[in-house]
This record gives C-alpha cells, sequence and structure tokens, in this order.
C-alpha cells in the first residue's frame, strides 16, 4: 500500500494514469499483410514524429505509432502498420514530438515530495549525489512502482577530508582508515556508488579507491586535490593533480567550474583547455558540466530579489532553503565582473570539450542554493545552447549520454522496441527552438502516461516540501555519518 503522503500525488493524477496491465507473452500479432494487431493489454500511442539521439545528428521518423506494455516499448512502426481497435489505451499524438525521457544526472534530493517537479518537466530520472539513510528504502519503492516517481539513482554520503570545502552533510575521512570505514558502513547501507570530493587527502582518496574496487562500487563527483597547501593553484601545484584522477574509472567528473579550477589551475587558457579536453575524451571520462550552477550565482548577485523570489521559488525545499540564507546573502551582495567573466569561459571550455569529443552529460545541483528541481534542467539546457552546443547535441547529454554512461544504452536513451517506455512528448520542436522542453505536452513514466494537466497537479503537489520531515531526514542522514554538529 502507498504511504499516505504519497496519496495526495496519486489522487492527483489518477485520471490521467494509463498502466500498461499485466505480463503476456504475446502483446501483438502481425496479419498476413505485416499489420501489427495490437492485444487489449497494450497502449498505443499513434501519429508521432520521433527523434533518435544515438548518433553524431539527428534521426527523424515521421508518422509514427509506438506500442507499449508492460512498461516497455514493444513496437515502433508506421502507424498504417498497427491496428489499435483492441487495444487497452489509444493516445492521439496528433503529430507531437516524442523523445526519450530526460536525465538529471546531479541532483540532490531532500524529500519524497521533490520527485513531482522533476516529473512534471520530463525528467524520468533522476541522479542524487548527497546520499542519506532515507534515500534506500525510497529507491526501493520507485523501483518497485510503488512509488509514482522519475528513476531514482543516488550515492552514498559525500566523502571529504578536512578542508576548505568541507560542509556539514560531507562524511569527513581524514585518514585511509577512516576511509575504508566510511566505504564500508556505506556499502552495508545499501549504498552501491561513491562521490567524492576535492579536499580528499592522498591517503583517503587511495583507500577509497582501493576499497571500492574490492566492493564493486563505482567513484563520482569532484576531483580530489589533496591538502590545499599555501600557494594552490597558482604558485604550487596541487598534492594530487587532476591528470592522476582520470585514469580512475570515474562514472562522471562534476562541475566544469570545478575542471578550471584543478585541470587548469584556475587559468583561462583555451588552448590549455582543448589540450585537456582531448585527454579527458581519449579516456572516455564523461563530464557533468552543470553550467547552470554557477550562472544562478551570477544571477542572484547581478538580479538580486528579482531572482531569488523568481517564480518556481516554491519548489524549493523550505528547510534547506532556511539553511541556505547565508550563502544566498553572500552571492547577493557580490560583484558582478568577475562572475560575468568565469560564467563566459566555463561557457567556451563547455564548448570546446563538446568540439573536442568529451562525452558530456546533463546535471544541474538542483536541490541546493536557489536551484529549482525540474526547471534547472530546462536552464541547463539553455545555457548548453548559449555555449554553443546544438539543441540537438544539448539534449544528448539528458538522454542517450546518460544511458551510455551508465551502461544502459541497450534499455534507455532511445525510443525502439525493448527500451524503457520513458518518454517526453511536446507540441513545438525542441531542435529548433530548445525552449520548447519547458513546456511538455506529456510524459510517460515505465508506461504511465500523464497528460498536461497532471503535469500541473503533479508540480503544484511538488510545491512547499514538509519541513518538519525534510528536517527529520536531513539529520538522520547526518547522524548516520557522524557529522551532527
Amino acid at each position: 500500500m502507498m504511504r499516505k503522503e504519497n496519496q495526495i500525488l496519486v489522487d492527483a493524477v489518477a485520471a490521467a494514469v494509463v498502466s500498461v496491465g499485466v505480463f503476456v507473452t504475446m502483446v501483438a500479432c502481425t496479419t498476413g499483410n505485416d499489420v501489427l494487431v495490437v492485444d487489449d493489454t497494450s497502449t498505443v500511442v499513434s501519429n508521432v514524429r520521433v527523434i533518435q539521439f544515438s548518433n553524431d545528428i539527428p534521426t527523424i521518423q515521421l508518422g509514427k505509432t509506438i506500442v507499449i506494455d508492460e512498461g516497455r516499448i514493444t513496437a515502433v512502426r508506421d502507424q498504417r502498420s498497427v491496428s489499435s481497435k483492441d487495444a487497452a489505451k489509444v493516445i492521439d499524438g496528433k503529430g507531437m514530438t516524442v523523445i526519450p525521457g530526460l536525465s538529471d544526472m546531479h541532483v540532490h534530493i531532500w524529500d519524497e515530495a521533490e520527485f513531482g517537479s522533476y516529473l512534471s518537466y520530463g525528467i524520468t530520472t533522476v541522479r542524487n549525489l548527497s546520499g542519506m539513510p532515507f534515500h534506500i528504502p525510497l529507491k526501493k519503492e520507485i523501483d518497485s512502482g510503488e512509488r509514482i516517481a522519475p528513476r531514482f539513482l543516488t550515492t552514498g554520503p559525500i566523502l571529504n577530508s578536512t578542508g576548505p570545502n568541507a560542509h556539514i552533510n560531507h562524511q569527513i575521512v581524514d585518514t585511509s582508515a577512516a576511509a575504508t570505514d566510511a566505504v564500508r558502513a556505506q556499502y552495508e547501507t545499501g549504498f552501491r556508488d561513491l562521490k567524492v570530493y576535492s579536499n580528499l587527502t592522498r591517503d583517503a582518496y587511495d583507500a577509497i579507491k582501493t576499497d571500492a574496487a574490492l566492493l564493486g562500487m563505482t567513484l563520482s563527483g569532484h576531483t580530489p586535490e589533496g591538502v590545499r597547501n599555501e600557494g594552490i593553484p597558482n604558485e604550487t601545484p596541487f598534492n594530487i593533480s587532476f591528470e592522476d584522477i582520470l585514469d580512475d574509472d570515474f562514472v562522471t567528473i562534476e562541475h566544469v567550474e570545478s575542471i578550471v579550477w584543478h585541470g587548469l589551475r584556475e587559468h583561462h587558457d583555451e588552448l590549455a583547455a582543448r589540450a585537456l579536453a582531448r585527454k579527458i575524451a581519449r579516456l572516455d571520462v564523461a563530464v557533468t558540466p552543470t553550467l547552470v550552477a554557477h550562472h544562478n550565482l551570477l544571477r542572484t548577485a547581478r538580479e538580486k530579489d528579482n531572482f531569488i523570489n523568481r517564480p518556481g521559488k516554491e519548489l524549493l525545499n523550505p528547510f534547506v532553503l532556511e539553511a541556505e540564507q547565508e550563502t544566498i546573502s553572500f552571492w547577493r551582495s557580490r560583484p558582478t565582473e568577475d562572475l560575468t567573466t568565469n560564467d563566459a569561459f566555463y561557457k567556451r571550455v563547455t564548448e570546446i570539450f563538446n568540439e573536442e569529443g568529451v562525452t558530456m552529460v546533463a546535471g544541474t545541483d538542483a536541490g541546493i542554493f536557489l536551484n529549482v528541481p525540474g526547471k534547472s534542467l530546462m536552464d541547463e539546457l539553455k545555457l548548453l545552447v548559449e555555449a554553443g552546443l546544438s539543441p540537438y547535441d544539448a539534449l544528448k547529454t539528458a538522454t542517450y549520454n546518460p544511458a551510455k554512461v551508465l551502461n544502459e544504452e541497450n534499455e534507455r536513451g532511445q525510443v525502439a522496441e525493448g527500451f524503457v517506455a520513458d518518454l517526453v512528448f511536446y507540441e513545438c520542436d525542441p531542435l529548433s527552438d530548445i525552449s520548447c522542453v519547458e513546456t511538455p505536452a506529456g510524459v510517460m513514466r515505465r508506461g504511465n502516461w500523464f497528460d498536461q494537466p497532471a503535469l500541473t497537479a503533479m508540480r503544484e503537489a511538488a510545491a512547499n516540501p514538509p519541513y518538519e520531515r525534510t528536517q527529520t531526514n536531513v539529520m538522520a542522514g547526518l547522524a548516520a555519518q557522524g557529522s551532527v554538529p
């Protein structure tokens, strides 16, 4: 039985949700004229324009019909070759554009209510990069279908050492022994992916790598620098060089601004950026640019209260927003000149990475600072286009590339037979205007259909997540990792 708090969302969208039914051995058959006859357990979406993202240029398929059963696509065919008279549900696509469901590969989830905001924007996968114990049972509920939400991936708590970038929600490990204990504790809790951070000492980081390999856990995050001695980075090199990290099998390296800091030693050098991009591409390491994270700092300094109190603020978690007030005040008072220069260079580096073939995935740091869940990915895609990517390449970072990076390209990231039925529908063309992504006409999550009124209801239900429940979640997480002040 679903939990009481999830029932609000269920009631809001129940009228528009279509389940694809129970397992059957055959979902359809073909006639002698090669017409696919759909049976009474399947959902059919007819007359759609499909965009595929698996190649260097878009593959566009017109006049297609998509057949879905048991949460997967069972056919993508010309609409004339499908007979849907017996289908459980037929949705007239009316020529809408369909793409794979979007992925936000860097978020922070503080409460289950936040999931509705992501799904309402067509985000069918979120990857949380700051795990807490409550995330483990939540993930099980989502995976089982008990809870309506995007697919939920999560690392364990952030592993860091004492230093200038250490935060209260980080699990501090200054020695190899402490790092080993932390990794094993995270594994026993149920986490299988680790997030590392910039201040990790060499001993702690080496222990994390060793234990992760023994336990079959993955690494992602900020590239560890070691102890930040005086004079770093301009006068003294980092204790752990950026290049030392590149062959450590990271799933993703986070933040272009962090790469500029660690990989370029904060120098705005395009030639060095291009050389570094070639190294990253050659070693096939994926990067999450998160341009929106820095851009929102600039907007806070430039637009002040007009940005801080913009529409969508209600989707931010009130407990976290309260905790961020000092940080918000700091950035609100900052001069904009250096921020503007940095913002432009981060875009340029992102363009260079794309030119040199670095695999990039879309992420936002949504859930912290003023980065609104769901909406931030729309902003990130627009910033990628401003940086010089085509709308197609920008969308690829949120569709096919995440599936590739997660070794799921045979079941996710495409609109094709056998793939998971996580889809987004638009009445506009996102290849012509990337802002189209802000207004999905419908979303399909594991074969369940949500029309536009359902998405609106979902977003409204996600507003103002419960303060007390979030506080309980966070404090339990801090206590579990020994970070309670």
